[in-house]
């Protein structure tokens, strides 16, 4: 059983204990890490959210402190009082090392069973169980630093912003259901039946309205909501720094967020981020990295083979160039002994997950060319083909020939296995830039039409208006995303603020006037009565947190995550309701009854 505190009331935590509090008398409160016995003495390292620091028990000092302490296990709950004495044994790995404390007093303030998992960082127990036990999970180190510096970047977001005079507000969580994105999670209405809100998946038309309204430059920290088939990192609640300010174009939004992103990397990583930021196109970034977000911290460019091999007697090159596609390649230095004909097979398997029809390759050894293309090829072909792309000896040429999309996307995500493979992509080394210039629209064979590439309120470029009904593939968006290492950290577009405008971009997204009134009445209403020019930008806060801490999950930097099926293992949320909530809900379930669970 627990004891009451008394009159124990802490002074000090447990990680803050340095050589300068040699022989101050110290109340301490926390977890037992681990007790070890040694007859005479007890050693307890107590942990609580600063750090551990070790407790020594004496029956020369407390006989009644040292019987307790031989009680007590790991994860116990306790108060000690005590006086801190430098250590005879200095303990470098510990931030505490070099001191100890001499308990005069101890009360246990909850007992615990033994945890179903270790509170260590290196507990190697499956995620299925850190998710079911999430509150022990967090109770290790690295958690509880990972879920700090998730909150020191909220506040340096919000200190920054601040500063620069944009005011926090906040939008409504039950909104209007709205199309052009994931599918919405509803809820249904119990006052207006048969009606559903819809959860935000992000409040993109409420911060232009509060443009509409005046506030002039807005920020809010939101949770924004999507109910899609769930990937590795992704989550369907999430967390977005939303920013949108007035009386801009794209240069002043770029602008004040490069000074944000400094200020972040400064406070957090200690890292000096040298303004400005790199720039690229969109269009530059596809035919350079086969991405819209590059991976800059190693090579691998793409190159454009095509005017080598138009004419090539290789119909699988020629006919692909024939009919509107492209060869394109890229060079991996010093690769050729790192792939054997098995691992190349793996890299084909690999590429044609990206629809590729096959992957062609050349070693360059010894100077000559070891290629199973190379038969079909004429000599100034091969050599045309190792000229252009500036092959040594030792070097692997990976080459794909199809569609410009099918080999982009493809290219792009084989560089980034290669690098993988060949361990080259180095940790510590933040590559920034900004890509710019993005198409407005892309085709969406599912639904044969144009849709947004980011939303349909998205500015086109001014010179490109004109193109809006007749060439809308060519027509590229006043958009920008931020990215980082390969992954994009933030986006976000300059917003069109004329009628006539907006109602020229939902004629080429195939809206209806009824359709685009029916969708977004209130905000084409409101465009009645003068918008300023307005733009901003979204971040991914925990994609930004998973690159501070240097973690891989997304899972790692949330204090409570779901599974990839959406459900939260320790509440066992979702669940059911019962009838009577349905009813006044006006709801009735339509489930076939040998529905399983799936909630693993």
């Amino acid at each position: 059983m627990g004891e009451k505190m008394g009159n124990m009331r802490r002074t000090h935590m447990c990680g803050t204990l340095r050589r300068q509090n040699e022989n101050q008398e110290v109340t301490l409160m926390g977890w037992v890490q681990k007790r070890r016995n040694l007859g005479g003495l007890v050693f307890v390292d107590l942990r609580d959210t600063t750090g551990i620091v070790q407790i020594v028990f004496d029956t020369d000092i407390s006989k009644e402190a040292f019987d307790k302490a031989e009680t007590i296990r790991s994860e116990y709950v306790i108060a000690v009082k005590g006086t801190v004495k430098i250590r005879e044994s200095i303990n470098k790995d510990m931030e505490t090392g070099d001191v100890e404390v001499f308990a005069s007093e101890l009360k246990i303030l909850d007992e615990a069973q033994t945890p179903p998992i270790y509170i260590k960082d290196n507990d190697d127990v499956s995620d299925a169980m850190r998710l079911k036990y999430r509150y022990l999970d967090l109770r290790k180190p690295f958690m509880q630093k990972n879920l700090k510096i998730r909150h020191k970047t909220m506040k340096l977001f919000r200190d920054f912003l601040d500063e620069n005079n944009f005011n926090e507000i906040e939008t409504p969580m039950l909104t209007k259901p709205t199309p052009e994105g994931a599918r919405d999670y509803l809820v249904p209405s119990r006052v207006n039946p048969g009606n559903f809100y819809a959860l935000p998946q992000s409040p993109q038309l409420m911060k232009q309205l509060l443009m509409v309204s005046g506030m002039d430059r807005y920020y809010q920290i939101v949770k924004c909501f999507r109910d899609e088939d769930l990937r590795a990192n992704r989550q369907p609640e999430f967390t977005q720094v939303d920013v949108e300010m007035s009386f801009v174009d794209v240069e002043d939004v770029i602008n004040i967020n490069e000074k944000l992103i400094q200020r972040i990397f400064k406070e957090i990583k200690g890292i000096d981020i040298k303004l400005p930021l790199k720039r690229m196109t969109y269009k530059e970034a596809m035919e350079r990295f086969g991405s819209d977000k590059p991976d800059l911290r190693f090579g691998y460019e793409i190159v454009n083979l095509s005017d080598i091999l138009t004419n090539s007697g290789f119909k699988a090159f020629s006919g692909t160039i024939a009919d509107g596609g492209s060869v394109r390649a890229i060079k991996v230095e010093d690769g050729a002994s790192a792939f054997s004909k098995k691992g190349i097979s793996k890299l084909e398997k690999y590429v044609k997950t990206y629809k590729a029809k096959g992957l062609a390759w050349m070693k360059v050894i010894e100077d000559n060319i070891e290629s199973p293309i190379a038969k079909f090829l004429s000599e100034e072909e091969i050599k045309a083909v190792a000229s252009k792309m500036d092959a040594k000896e030792g070097d692997i040429i990976f080459i794909i020939a199809d569609k410009d999309d099918v080999v982009f996307d493809s290219l792009g995500h084989l560089r980034i296995e290669v690098a993988k493979k060949l361990d080259i992509i180095q940790k510590d080394v933040y590559e920034m830039l900004w890509i710019t210039e993005f198409p407005l629209f892309e085709y969406s064979e599912e639904e044969d039409r144009y849709v947004a590439k980011h939303h349909p309120f998205t500015h086109p470029m001014d010179e490109d208006i004109h193109l809006l009904e007749t060439e809308p593939q060519n027509v590229r968006a006043k958009a920008y995303d931020i990215v980082i290492n390969g992954d994009e950290i933030g986006g976000g577009s300059i917003r069109i603020n004329n009628s006539d405008l907006q109602t020229k971009m939902f004629k080429a997204l195939g809206f209806t006037e009824e359709e685009a009134n029916d969708k977004f009445g209130f905000l084409l209403e409101a465009f009645k009565y003068g918008v300023p020019p307005h733009g901003g930008i979204a971040y991914g806060l925990g994609r930004l947190v998973m690159m501070l801490t240097e973690m891989d999950n997304l899972r790692d930097v949330i204090a409570f995550p779901k599974t990839q099926n959406a459900t939260c293992l320790m509440t066992q949320a979702p669940a059911m309701v019962t009838e009577k909530q349905l009813e006044e809900l006006s709801i009735a379930l339509n489930m076939k009854e040998d529905k399983t669970e799936d909630n693993e």
